[in-house]
C-alpha cells in the first residue's frame, strides 16, 4: 500500500517500471525464436543488457545521495566493487578441483603464489547466503564507518567529494597489492558455477538477467519510498539548507549517514549482479573514473528522478558499447561531449525532456 501511495505522483516511475516488466518478459521469449529469426535476440546481448540493468542499479544509488541529500559522491564506485569482489569470492570457491592446479581448497591464483592455506576471511565464501550478506555488509560497513567519520566532522561539499575519491583510489591500490589475497592485478576469474549452475549455460545467462531486472525494480521501489518519506523529505531539506534543518533540531549527520549507507549497499548488491555476467572482477573497478563516469550517467539522465538516472546509465552504457566498438579511439570525447551537450542544453538531463513533452512527472 506504501509503495502504491509513493508511485502516485511518480508518472515517470510508473512508466519506467511498466517498460521493465515489459522487457523482462519480452527478452527470454525472444531469445526462444529461431537463430535465423530476424527478432531472435542472442544470448551474448542478453548478457549486455543484464550488465546494463546492473549499472542502472548503480546510477539509481549515485542518485539517491546526490540528488536527494547534496553528496556528490565520487567513491561509489568502490561500494560496487566490494560487491563484486565478495561476489566473485563466492563464485571462485566453487571452482574447486576443476581449477587449473586442481587444489580443491584453494583459488588458482593463491596455489600459484604459494599460498599455504585459505585466508580467514576468505572462510564462509564457499556458501552462497554468507557471500549474499558480504555483498550488503562490506560495502555497507565502509560506508558507515566513512560517514560516521566524515559527516560529524561536516566535512561538505567539494571536500566530501575530493575524499570520497581518494577512498576509492587507496582501495585501488590496495587491491593490487598480491599480499591482499584478492588476486592482484588480474583480479578474480574464470568463473564455472553459481549455486550448481553452470554460468555458461544460456538458461543461466537468462536468470541473471532477470534477476538484474527485479533487483533494479526492487532498488528503485525502496528509493522511491524512501524518498517520499519523513526521512527522504529531512534529506531534501538538508541538500537544499542543511544548517536550517540542523537549527530546528534534526540531527543530519544521522540522516545523511542512514541514507549514503543504504546508497552504499544498493551499489554492492549492483557489484554483485555484474560480476557473473561479465566474469571478472580487478582493481581496476576501483579506479577513480569509474566513479566519475557513474556521476555522468546521472547527470545527463536527470538529477533527483532516480528513473532518469537509469536513462541515463542505459542510455551512456549502450553509446559506450557503440563507439568502443565502432570508433574505441573517439569514446573519451564523445563522452566529454555529451556530458557538455547535456549540461548547456539539458541541466535537468533526460528526464527534463520527458517532462517538458509530458511523459514525466
Amino acid at each position: 500500500m506504501f509503495l502504491l501511495k509513493a508511485l502516485k505522483d511518480d508518472r515517470g516511475g510508473q512508466v519506467f517500471l511498466f517498460v521493465l516488466a515489459a522487457v523482462l518478459v519480452a527478452v527470454p521469449l525472444l531469445n526462444q525464436l529461431p537463430a535465423d529469426n530476424p527478432l531472435h535476440m542472442s544470448t551474448y546481448t542478453i548478457t549486455l543488457l543484464g550488465k546494463y540493468l546492473s549499472y542502472a542499479l548503480l546510477a539509481v544509488a549515485v542518485d539517491l545521495v546526490w540528488g536527494y541529500l547534496g553528496i556528490l559522491s565520487l567513491g561509489h564506485g568502490a561500494f560496487f566493487a566490494l560487491g563484486g569482489y565478495a561476489m566473485g569470492m563466492y563464485l571462485m570457491r566453487q571452482i574447486g578441483d576443476r581449477g587449473v592446479y586442481g587444489n580443491p581448497e584453494l583459488p588458482d591464483f593463491m596455489v600459484f603464489l604459494n599460498w599455504q592455506e585459505l585466508p580467514w576471511f576468505w572462510l564462509g565464501f564457499d556458501q552462497f547466503w554468507f557471500a549474499a550478506l558480504m555483498v550488503l555488509l562490506g560495502p555497507g560497513l565502509l560506508a558507515f564507518v566513512f560517514g560516521w567519520l566524515a559527516f560529524r566532522s561536516r566535512v561538505t561539499g567539494v571536500y566530501l567529494s575530493i575524499i570520497t575519491q581518494a577512498l576509492t583510489y587507496a582501495l585501488m591500490l590496495a587491491f593490487f597489492r598480491n599480499e591482499m589475497g584478492f588476486g592482484g592485478n588480474n583480479g578474480l576469474t574464470d568463473f564455472k558455477d553459481i549455486l550448481g549452475f553452470s554460468l555458461q549455460a544460456d538458461s543461466t545467462r537468462i536468470g541473471l538477467f532477470l534477476a538484474s531486472g527485479i533487483a533494479l525494480a526492487l532498488g528503485y521501489l525502496a528509493c522511491r519510498a524512501l524518498v517520499v518519506s519523513r526521512l527522504g523529505r529531512v534529506a531534501v531539506a538538508i541538500r537544499d539548507t542543511e544548517d536550517r534543518t540542523r537549527f530546528i533540531g534534526y540531527k543530519t549527520e544521522h540522516v545523511k549517514l542512514a541514507v549514503f549507507t543504504f546508497s552504499a549497499m544498493l551499489a554492492g548488491i549492483a557489484g554483485a549482479l555484474y560480476v557473473p555476467q561479465v566474469g571478472i572482477i580487478n582493481p581496476g573497478e576501483f579506479a577513480p573514473l569509474n566513479s566519475i563516469e557513474i556521476v555522468i550517467w546521472v547527470a545527463m539522465g536527470g538529477r533527483a528522478t532516480l528513473y532518469g538516472a537509469v536513462l541515463g546509465a542505459l542510455s551512456v552504457n549502450y553509446a559506450k558499447t557503440w563507439f568502443t566498438a565502432a570508433l574505441p579511439e573517439l569514446w573519451l570525447f564523445a563522452l566529454g561531449g555529451l556530458f557538455i551537450l547535456v549540461t548547456l542544453l539539458l541541466p535537468r538531463g533526460i528526464a527534463g525532456l520527458l517532462r517538458r513533452r509530458g511523459t514525466g512527472p
